[in-house]
């Protein structure tokens, strides 16, 4: 008969050891990121001590208004946080999977106005509809990134990303002509729950899309560093090669976009909750080539390439895009030459950082540790 081995009686203590040891080791080693976590949580307070304003905005009357710098500098991060989700769910396609596509803002678009629908004709108490509006944009949107998945079984490279582009237009030509939407004007939002209005709780709304930010972040992290993240890489880097060691990569690929899809239709709910409205621009296909410039600027197929490239743009376009420059008797007015502005940045970013800012840093790091 064989002989069991006796458990030893310390043998919980020695587990929990372990679990602290690992702990502590995962806060040394992500020490940067739980710094950044708790600035982003004191944040609307921070900017409210600094410039003596309410994170929560100035009362007036029996209500509060929506003004003060602590309540603008809310509005600046979650757009951020919207646009942040959106380029992270793009490069997890784009940067990981090594799929192009030019129809991402279908899904960012489906987000807004989804929800807008819902909310304003569904004729239920608010949060109920909003309820709803999450469940139901999470199915579309994963439901069409399957059927846009199952396209790239066919498609591959610049045609599968000329399909995208197509059937993203064919979603703005749609949403913009439909009456409901109110066409160009675009559909306004009134009808959000009032723990989530933006014109009422601005700082409610600030920590549900930092809420959004973390958890896109963490869950790309965990997916990218599993063995499902290991084939998504292996196919971005040679499909063919994937699939002679036996990985079905279509199944993958189809995870992928799905995914990717779904976040992007969250990012876009985010968004119109902000705005209160969802308007036809968001379903352009500028926002996918702002997507794609973002990840390219801060680095393809790294986890915080994608939030320094977002936030770094919305930065610029925030505070720069109505500065007049006066240069002697030259003066430049920054919003007419955006675009050439912009073009000049991203062509100034890539000869400098070739790989992306973050994507550079990695590898000189790697080279330095090496040249020890």
């Amino acid at each position: 008969m064989a002989q069991t081995r006796p458990i030893p009686a310390n043998a919980p203590a020695r587990s929990a050891n372990a679990q602290n040891v690992s702990f502590v080791a995962s806060l040394r080693e992500n020490w940067l990121y739980w710094l950044i976590l708790i600035v982003l949580v004191l944040f609307p307070f921070i900017i409210g001590w600094l410039s003596g304003d309410s994170p929560f905005g100035t009362p007036r009357g029996d209500r509060m208004v929506m003004r003060g710098e602590s309540v603008y500098a809310q509005s600046v991060l979650i757009n951020i946080f919207a646009l942040s989700v959106l380029v992270m769910s793009y490069n997890l396609m784009f940067g990981f999977t090594g799929v192009i596509s030019f129809g991402h803002a279908l899904f960012f678009g489906l987000g807004g106005y989804l929800m807008g629908i819902i909310l304003e004709f569904g004729g239920m108490d608010p949060n109920i509809g909003l309820i709803v509006a999450l469940v139901v944009v999470l199915a579309v949107t994963g439901i069409l990134g399957f059927i846009v998945g199952i396209v790239s079984l066919r498609l591959r490279g610049i045609y599968f990303a000329i399909f995208t582009l197509a059937i993203a237009e064919m979603g703005w030509l749609f949403f913009r002509g439909l009456s409901i939407t109110n066409g160009e004007d675009g559909l306004n939002i009134a009808s959000l729950p009032e723990w989530l209005d933006p014109a009422r709780n601005r700082i409610m709304v600030y920590y549900v899309g930092l809420a959004l930010f973390v958890l896109t972040f963490v869950l790309i992290r965990r997916l990218v560093n599993s063995p499902v993240g290991s084939v998504f890489q292996a196919i971005r880097e040679n499909e063919e090669r994937a699939q002679v060691l036996g990985y079905n990569t279509l199944h993958y690929k189809l995870f992928s976009i799905t995914v990717a899809g779904m976040l992007a239709g969250l990012a876009g709910m985010l968004l119109a909750i902000m705005n209160k409205e969802a308007r036809p621009e968001i379903l352009n296909v500028s926002v996918t080539v702002d997507a794609l410039l973002m990840t390219i600027i801060g680095g393809v197929g790294t986890f915080t390439g994608p939030v320094i490239g977002a936030s770094g743009l919305h930065l610029l376009d925030t505070f720069l895009r109505e500065a007049v420059v006066t240069i002697g008797p030259i003066t430049i007015d920054i919003g007419e030459r955006w675009t050439l502005i912009l073009g000049f940045i991203f062509v100034l970013v890539v000869l400098i950082f070739p790989y992306g800012m973050v994507g550079t840093w990695q590898r000189l790091r790697m080279r330095f540790k090496r040249s020890k």
